[in-house]
């Protein structure tokens, strides 16, 4: 049985720019839920800098936690890439 349910590395940039901006996630296999300290965790870099979420899946309460932080994150950066599109709008619509 694999260890990860799921892995997934990109870059965030296009090759040819020759940025390391990248981001990194995992959920480690629970095996049919025997086994809930299992790694699951996404890393978010950005040149020099990086951001490491982990999601604890070891009790009822941090499940809950781990889905609502990564519910909040997805809101959030959808919430901010519907503003950066309608700034660009009128940057472009101005120009």
């Amino acid at each position: 049985m694999p260890r990860n349910v799921y892995q997934k590395r990109t870059f965030l940039a296009p090759r040819s720019t020759s940025a390391t901006s990248c981001v990194l996630a995992q959920v480690q296999n629970s095996f049919e839920g025997q086994d809930a300290w299992g790694e699951n965790f996404i890393v978010i870099a950005d040149c020099h800098r990086s951001v490491h979420f982990e999601f604890h899946l070891g009790s009822p309460r941090a499940r809950r936690i781990s889905l609502a932080k990564i519910d909040l994150l997805l809101k959030v950066l959808s919430g901010f890439r519907d503003a950066l599109a309608r700034e660009i709008a009128l940057i472009e619509k101005g120009k």
